[in-house]
């Protein structure tokens, strides 16, 4: 088990400090060398970049993944001679999976002999499947194309048989009016307020982990440091400023690498938000994260990097003397700053929506906050005065801040549960889990129980006791939700859905509309009925979807016309569950990228990029059976815009006589 958290502590680290030089970290070529006439030397060659590494063949397993060939016709036209053999490797120790792993550092070399079957081949057709890491590592899949003859390489051929060329062709819409969908309206302004909003969460987040014990009493430290140090008073006071830019500045570099993630594929961030296995490390994360707020143990980062960037600021001096100074707060906070960052990280990647825009901004509002009070406390030291004095107030905030990673944990586990159909946790099963929770949080606050910091039992002030009464109000509630006594519509989006219940539902579409999972399906029933089509992008681990549903869909105006005035489609793009054989194909992008769609979700995931253009959820198109664009595309909005676009598009449907009879 410890081998498996310091795993996924390494793991969300590196995703936070990944930094790229070049979007493309491995350039490859190939080239091959006659030796007679029936047998040739293959060689690839991997220009790998500075930081970089790409990993043997035969480096250990239960580590990283190695690099495989995959020869095609091998046995058919051409026979190996003996194995790949690979240029010179580094052998080093992995602290993430406990073994020795064997790789290439600046260039990879793979050479081959083979020797044809058939004096009539000319074309060898070579795959290679291999991972390249530096702080993140990347899975890629390339093949190369060697012509012994000379003659041109028939790459489309090898990249897509018959039945994937006909199913990529079926997964193009035709659709005419097609600039509707980006036309500009008032309900496409709505995504700058989704960005003040998680710029606002950071912000909180920030002023949170200002009352922690590793934050709040460097607070006066640092500031007497700078303007007792200085002078001058104005040069105390810019130096402190100055440290607080950097403090914001180190926070918005953290979230750098996912605007990287998303140049390599559109639906990677998507991706990243409902995979069952990272929601599972993040639940696994985040129990681990409430624990040590609970005081078992301490979650700090090696003395070695404080000591270092001590160091570093001592010796630079001046300005990146102070700006060492800001990355060496980052650094022995992060036992504090840290599982509040991953709430963070959770909570956008909840979102849904541009992970990495929202990510920044939740980032930079984090270390705004962090940054302020070393500002203002320069500019007015007198302040100082008046902040209370650190103690067991502390310590209990950290506590509250553990039940709420451990709340936040269960809603981690809820997205693999609902992405991979397990039906564990249904949503009578999760309010309970959080019901125990806050009943919990509550008790510990009126001081029925202690964690192991925690200091003398002593009777609990009046804030506290006010918190516990809160805690405990709020288990009520959601004991009243549970029982159907009260709406539970503020949590939409946290909960799982109202149809994903213990109790049997007549289907398991939201509020019980009729939809259709399945595009063509839905298509052949509005033609029958002649009505237009919501289609609806969607994720069973989408919070925002929810929110729509539970919120806008549930308006007394909004649902009759959804429910008989169109024919809803639901297109899941995080359904985890496979595709028949038959159905699986590889899908070929016109940059030339070939895709294997394997699942329901990767099927419509790459319907909406390739249709659409967009890669985020809730995404809501108007559409004639016939694939004529009513209106313009819309995501997350209110429920008076969302009713006036229905009715636009049915306004639309009518006066274009396009309704398809029965």
């Amino acid at each position: 088990m410890n081998k498996i958290i310091v795993f996924i502590i390494l793991l969300v680290s590196n995703l936070l400090s990944f930094s790229q030089d070049d979007d493309t970290p491995v350039i490859w070529n190939h080239d091959f060398e006659k030796i007679s006439e029936t047998e040739y030397d293959l060689t690839i060659t991997g220009n790998i970049a500075e930081g970089w590494h790409v990993y043997s063949q035969y480096t250990a397993e239960g580590g990283s993944f190695p690099s495989e060939f995959t020869f095609e016709k091998e046995g058919v036209d051409y026979r190996l001679i003996g194995k790949t053999k690979e240029s010179e490797t580094i052998t080093e120790y992995s602290d993430a999976f406990d073994l020795e792993e064997t790789f290439f550092k600046k260039k990879a070399v793979f050479t081959q002999r083979i020797v044809l079957l058939k004096p009539e081949v000319g074309q060898v057709t070579v795959s290679l499947f291999y991972q390249v890491c530096k702080e993140v590592c990347i899975g890629e899949e390339i093949a190369f194309d060697f012509s012994l003859n000379g003659a041109p390489v028939e790459s489309e051929k090898k990249n897509l048989d018959e039945r994937s060329i006909r199913l990529g062709e079926a997964l193009k819409l035709d659709l005419t009016n097609a600039e509707r969908l980006t036309k500009v309206t008032e309900i496409d302004s709505t995504s700058g307020s989704g960005i003040w909003t998680i710029f606002g969460l950071g912000f909180l987040g920030g002023l949170i982990a200002l009352l922690t014990p590793c934050v709040f009493p460097m607070i006066p430290l640092t500031v007497s440091f700078f303007t007792k140090q200085s002078q001058a008073k104005a040069k105390g006071i810019t130096n402190a400023v100055l440290y607080g830019v950097f403090i914001v500045v180190i926070y918005g570099l953290l979230s750098l690498p996912f605007h990287l993630f998303d140049s390599v594929d559109s639906q990677i961030l998507n991706t990243i938000a409902t995979n069952v296995w990272l929601n599972l490390a993040f639940f696994i994360l985040f129990l681990f994260f409430a624990f040590s707020f609970f005081g078992y143990y301490e979650l700090t980062l090696p003395n070695s990097w404080a000591n270092k960037m001590d160091a570093a600021s001592a010796r630079a001096g001046g300005v990146l003397g102070i700006f060492f100074m800001a990355v060496t707060l980052a650094i022995v906070s992060f036992s504090c700053t840290g599982p509040i960052l991953g709430g963070l990280l959770g909570s956008t990647a909840l979102a849904q929506g541009d992970v990495a825009t929202n990510l920044s901004a939740g980032m930079v509002g984090f270390g705004t906050a962090l940054a302020l009070p070393f500002a203002l406390f320069a500019l007015f030291p007198a302040w100082l005065n008046s902040l209370p004095k650190s103690g067991g107030w502390m310590t209990t905030v950290k506590v509250i801040l553990g039940f709420l990673e451990l709340a936040l944990a269960f809603k981690f586990l809820s997205n693999a549960d609902l992405v991979g159909h397990w039906g564990l946790l249904k949503r009578e099963v999760f309010l309970a889990i959080w019901i125990v929770l806050f009943l919990l949080m509550g008790a510990y606050l009126l001081g029925f129980f202690k964690f192991p910091h925690d200091g003398p039992k002593q009777s609990a002030s009046r804030v506290r006791k006010g918190l516990g009464a809160v805690s405990i109000a709020f288990a009520v509630f959601l004991t009243l939700g549970m029982a159907k006594i009260v709406p539970l519509k503020l949590l939409s989006g946290l909960l799982p859905p109202d149809f994903y219940s213990l109790q049997e539902k007549e289907n398991s579409c939201p509020l019980g509309i009729d939809c259709f999972k399945d595009f063509d399906t839905g298509v052949a029933h509005a033609k029958k009925l002649g009505k237009p089509i919501l289609l609806d992008f969607t994720g069973w681990a989408c919070s925002n979807c929810r929110d729509m549903e539970e919120n806008v869909w549930s308006d007394t105006e909004v649902f009759p016309m959804i429910d008989n005035d169109y024919v809803l489609i639901s297109l899941y793009v995080d359904d985890s569950a496979e595709l028949p054989e038959e159905a699986r194909f590889d899908f070929k992008y016109e940059s030339g990228r070939v895709k294997s769609i394997e699942t329901v979700g990767q099927k419509w995931g790459t319907f909406q990029t390739v249709n659409f253009g967009v890669a985020s959820q809730p995404y809501y198109v108007l559409l004639s059976p016939d694939m004529n664009v009513l209106n313009s595309a819309i995501q997350k909005t209110d429920t008076n815009e969302y009713k006036n676009w229905l009715i636009q598009g049915l306004e639309t449907y009518r006066s274009e006589a396009i309704q398809i009879r029965p």
